[in-house]
This record gives structure tokens, C-alpha cells and sequence, in this order.
């Protein structure tokens, strides 16, 4: 199946096909879900209107109509925005795993999460919640060893707190450092520059949950 492949093998039929099936089981919501994906996720990132549309290199009305649903997105298109924000095409259609219509807004079954795969920091996050529209979202952070969030700390709007589920983790926080291990589990204000680090030899995994959602 094409949702199985790594993001990095997917091909532009894969993604067509994704594209079709989820369109075959949507129906005439198909456009609505994708917009309020694309919505979404800009949000998350921080992003307006013109800046993910310069980013995406397409023009600001027409991905004010894709997020309203009332233009159905290219190929082309959906590829030019997932470049820009950072995720992969499939993302838009729930990584090709289609819940049940009653599910969709509410529940997230084992494994069918959508995953964002970040090979150059060895980190992986499934988003655990429907979507990117509620006021916080639950991430399932899987940070392999030596992995990272990245070299430097970064900051956003908001709040965040994590339990560790397996392994180890450092993490800074402003001017401070811990070390944490499993069953341990930290909140903090976003505002404050921070970053996490695995320093094990196996691979840590964090539930990680941020308000607003910041992917």
C-alpha cells in the first residue's frame, strides 16, 4: 500500500492513488477534509495566508479557496504545500488511513496515527489526536538514539508537558537542564527556549502534549 511506504518513496501515482481511495471513501467531503487539513496544520506552524502561499509558490486566493473546501487541490498543489510546511503529501489524506465517518473527529484506533518522520534528526512524531483544530494535540515522540528536536532551542506560544514512556531523554528548559527516565514526566511554558536530546543506546518514546497544537 502507498500510506505504508516512507514519505521519501512515495511517488506522485502513490500519492494520486491515496488521493482517489480517500476520495472514493469521503465522498463529496473529500475537499472539505483536505482544506481543513491544510487550515489546520498552517496553524500549527505559525503561518499566515501569504506566507505559506509564497512558501508554496501559489497564489493566496487560491489556497484561501483550497482551505475553505471550495476548490479541489492539484497534484501539483497539495505537493507544493506539503514542501512547505514540512509534512508529506498523504498527510492531507489522514496518511491514507480512513476512519469510520462517526471516528473521524473523536477517536484515533492503535497505529493508524499520522506520522511525521524526521530522519536527519533520528525523531518521529505520531499525532495521537484526530487533527491539528482542537486547542491542543497529543504526540507520540519516538526519538531514536543520538536523535534530537534539533541543535538549537526553539520557542512558540503556549504550553507543553510530556511523560516518558521508555528510554531517556535530556531536556532544557530556559537555563535548565534535566535528566529524565522512564515513568518521569515535565510541564513547561512554551515561551522559554527549550530542546530534548536522547542520550541512551536504545530508542526513547515520549507522550508528549502541547496546547496550542505546534507540529
Amino acid at each position: 500500500m502507498a500510506n505504508e511506504m516512507k514519505a521519501n518513496e512515495l511517488t506522485s501515482s502513490d500519492i494520486d492513488t491515496v488521493r482517489r481511495q480517500f476520495a472514493a471513501e469521503v465522498g463529496d467531503m473529500s475537499d472539505q477534509w483536505v482544506g481543513q487539513q491544510v487550515r489546520d496544520i498552517r496553524k500549527a506552524k505559525r503561518l499566515s495566508l501569504k506566507q505559506l502561499s509564497e512558501a508554496a509558490g501559489i497564489s493566496i486566493g487560491l489556497l484561501s479557496q483550497i482551505e475553505r473546501g471550495s476548490s479541489s487541490p492539484s497534484l501539483r498543489s497539495l505537493q507544493a504545500i506539503s514542501k512547505a510546511v514540512g509534512v508529506s503529501p498523504v498527510w492531507f489524506f489522514n496518511d491514507g488511513k480512513i476512519p469510520p465517518a462517526e471516528e473521524r473527529k473523536v477517536i484515533v484506533r492503535s497505529g493508524s496515527g499520522r506520522k511525521l518522520d524526521l530522519p536527519h534528526k533520528r525523531l518521529m512524531k505520531e499525532l495521537l489526536t484526530p487533527d491539528l483544530s482542537g486547542s491542543l494535540q497529543m504526540l507520540l515522540v519516538t526519538i531514536e538514539a543520538g536523535g534530537t528536536t534539533g541543535g538549537d532551542s526553539y520557542w512558540h506560544p503556549g504550553e507543553e508537558c510530556g511523560y516518558v514512556l521508555q528510554g531517556e531523554m535530556e531536556l532544557w528548559v530556559g537555563e535548565q537542564h534535566f535528566h529524565l527516565h522512564k515513568g518521569d514526566s515535565f510541564r513547561f511554558k512554551s515561551e522559554q527556549p527549550h530542546k530534548s536530546y536522547n542520550p541512551g543506546k536504545t530508542i526513547a518514546r515520549v507522550l508528549w502534549i502541547t496546547s496550542p497544537p505546534f507540529y
